[in-house]
């Protein structure tokens, strides 16, 4: 096995803990070693990326966010590894030096500076990693303005600069191509040798259960119903296709939102454990969706 790799943000949503059920749903080609290629058009923080990478040999491995901080990131990692590192330590050091009322303020003050650095810059990248490692449950939500403003997370000892795997995963990046936008630009990419895993922003369950504002423009029914149609699409290129969702049968079992748009596939409800909610009563184990093309 390669150095192990994990992600190296916390992301809302993310596919550490279906790693398993993942596993078993594979398809044979990959774990055949006739797969070449994989691409991930969401790839959030990169869970199964990293997973399968140390344990399948691509030829081409292909990832894509809409989120701009991200991919900024991803990119510095990639690149300039160690200059982040060099910018991010001292950083931590200052915050976990403080107090719980204390990392609460310097919290905020990062905050409000990164909200006010230009997209695309070093610093920018390094708040954001200090801001994912430090908020509450590592979300990313943005106001209307496109400003973070997720609240502090008061943890006793966050790991903020994890060097080690941040060396790891800046090696493992290197033959990595790192795009940015929409989910639609991965087609040209795709072919008859190519396994695409889905992980877009899920479907609402309720309204008090939309965290997924990855971005300034929310991921809405349309956007799921345009997916699906791009699923049929790269499932007409003989690529081999898997898509995690939420299941709206969880709170309406007449809804047959996602049934009805992947109906001629192969529809898999798993078990997975709620814990973006603040409230006790609002955690517990829910279905979610599997959908394959195999």
């Amino acid at each position: 096995m390669k150095n192990d790799i994990s992600p190296f943000v916390k992301w809302a949503g993310g596919k550490r803990q279906l790693l398993p059920t993942i596993n078993e749903n594979l398809p044979k080609d990959l774990i055949n070693g006739d797969i070449k290629k994989y691409i991930e058009p969401f790839v959030g923080g990169g869970a199964l990326l990293f997973h399968l990478m140390q344990r399948y040999e691509f030829q081409e491995i292909i990832i894509n966010d809409y989120n701009t901080d991200l991919i900024n990131l991803y990119r510095l990692i990639k690149y300039d590894v160690n200059k982040l590192i060099d910018k991010l330590e001292p950083i931590s050091d200052e915050y976990l030096k403080l107090d719980n009322e204390k990392r609460t303020e310097y919290y905020y003050s990062i905050r409000e500076i990164f909200n006010r650095t230009p997209s695309g810059s070093i610093d920018k990248s390094v708040y954001f990693l200090f801001l994912n490692k430090t908020c509450f449950n590592g979300l990313y939500r943005v106001n209307s303005n496109n400003e973070f403003n997720v609240p502090h997370g008061r943890y006793k000892n966050p790991m903020i600069v994890d060097v080690e795997n941040l060396l790891n995963v800046s090696k493992a990046l290197s033959g990595i191509k790192i795009l940015h936008g929409d989910f639609t630009q991965v087609l040209d990419y795709v072919d008859e040798k190519t396994f695409v895993y889905f992980d877009p922003p899920y479907r609402p369950l309720n309204s008090t259960s939309s965290f997924t504002s990855y971005s300034s423009n929310e991921f809405n029914d349309s956007d799921q119903i345009r997916l699906a149609s791009f699923y049929d699409l790269l499932h007409e290129k003989g690529a081999k296709l898997m898509l995690s969702n939420s299941d709206p049968k969880n709170i309406d079992e007449d809804d047959e939102f996602f049934d009805r748009l992947y109906g001629k596939y192969n529809i898999i409800r798993v078990k997975a454990k709620r814990v973006i909610n603040s409230k006790s009563n609002g955690r517990g184990s829910i279905s979610e969706l599997l959908i394959k093309n195999y």
